[in-house]
C-alpha cells in the first residue's frame, strides 16, 4: 500500500526535463565554433549532443568535426563556451509544460523539491531565477558540485545527504540516458519524462516509469511505492 508521505522529495534534472534549453545551447556553441573557425551545426544536431555536461558537448561537437582535442584545449574551449552562453541563457529557453505549475504543486504538498543537473551551478540558479523556481528549491546541486557528473549517482547522493533522506524516500525525473543511469546507481526511483534530449525509446531507457507530461507526474506516486 502507498503511502501518502511518500515520496519526501523530488529532484529534476533541468535541461530537456524542466526547461528546453538547447535553442540557447545551440546558439552558443555555434558562436564558440564561429570563433575558433570552426562551422556551426544544426539545432537538431546540438540537441543529440546535450548530457553530461559542457565538456561532454564540446566533445561532441568535435567528435563530429572528426577533430581530436586534448584536455588543456577542451578546458579553453569550455571555458569560451559557458563566457558566451550564461549571459544568453534565457535568450531563446523555455519552460517545459507543466514545470511551473508541477513544482508548485508538490511544494504545496509539503515535498521538498530540489534540481540536480550536470549544467554548472551559476547557471542553473540564474535560469531558475528567470523563471521564477529558485525560491521553490529546496536544494540545487549543478555539475560542478564536485562528485563525477551523471549517469555516475554522486550528485544524487550529494543531494539526497544535504537533504537528510534515504534514496528510498526521493524520486529523480529526468529525461535521458544520463538521468536513468543515475538514479539507478544511486538506488532512487527514477522517472523519464518522454520528448526530452535523447534518442533512446522508453523502453530502451528502462526508468521504474515515464510520463507524456510533467502533469502526470504526482498521479504516479501511489503506484510507484
Amino acid at each position: 500500500m502507498a503511502r501518502a508521505d511518500w515520496p519526501k522529495a523530488v529532484l529534476f534534472d533541468l535541461d530537456g526535463t524542466l526547461i528546453d534549453s538547447a535553442p540557447d545551447l545551440h546558439a552558443a556553441l555555434n558562436q564558440t565554433l564561429e570563433s575558433y573557425g570552426e562551422p556551426p551545426f544544426t539545432l537538431e544536431a546540438v540537441t543529440r549532443m546535450i548530457g553530461a555536461g559542457v565538456p561532454k558537448l564540446v566533445e561532441r561537437a568535435y567528435a563530429a568535426l572528426d577533430k581530436e582535442l586534448d584536455p588543456a584545449t577542451r578546458d579553453r574551449i569550455v571555458d569560451r563556451f559557458l563566457k558566451i552562453y550564461e549571459p544568453r541563457s534565457t535568450e531563446l529557453t523555455t519552460l517545459c509544460a507543466g514545470a511551473s505549475e508541477v513544482t508548485r504543486s508538490l511544494k504545496a504538498d509539503g515535498r521538498k523539491i530540489g534540481i540536480v543537473t550536470n549544467k554548472p551551478g551559476h547557471a542553473t540558479k540564474e535560469i531558475l531565477q528567470h523563471f521564477g523556481l529558485f525560491e521553490l528549491m529546496d536544494i540545487i546541486i549543478g555539475g560542478d558540485a564536485g562528485p563525477p557528473t551523471k549517469p555516475a549517482p554522486g550528485l544524487l547522493l550529494l543531494a539526497c545527504e544535504r537533504l537528510g533522506l534515504d534514496p528510498a524516500d526521493v524520486v529523480f525525473v529526468g529525461d535521458s540516458e544520463n538521468d536513468v543511469g543515475a538514479g539507478k546507481a544511486a538506488k532512487i526511483t527514477v522517472v523519464a519524462v518522454i520528448g526530452g534530449y535523447t534518442t533512446l525509446s522508453p523502453e530502451e531507457l528502462a526508468p521504474d516509469a515515464a510520463v507524456d507530461s510533467l502533469a502526470d507526474l504526482p498521479a504516479l506516486f501511489q503506484t510507484l511505492r
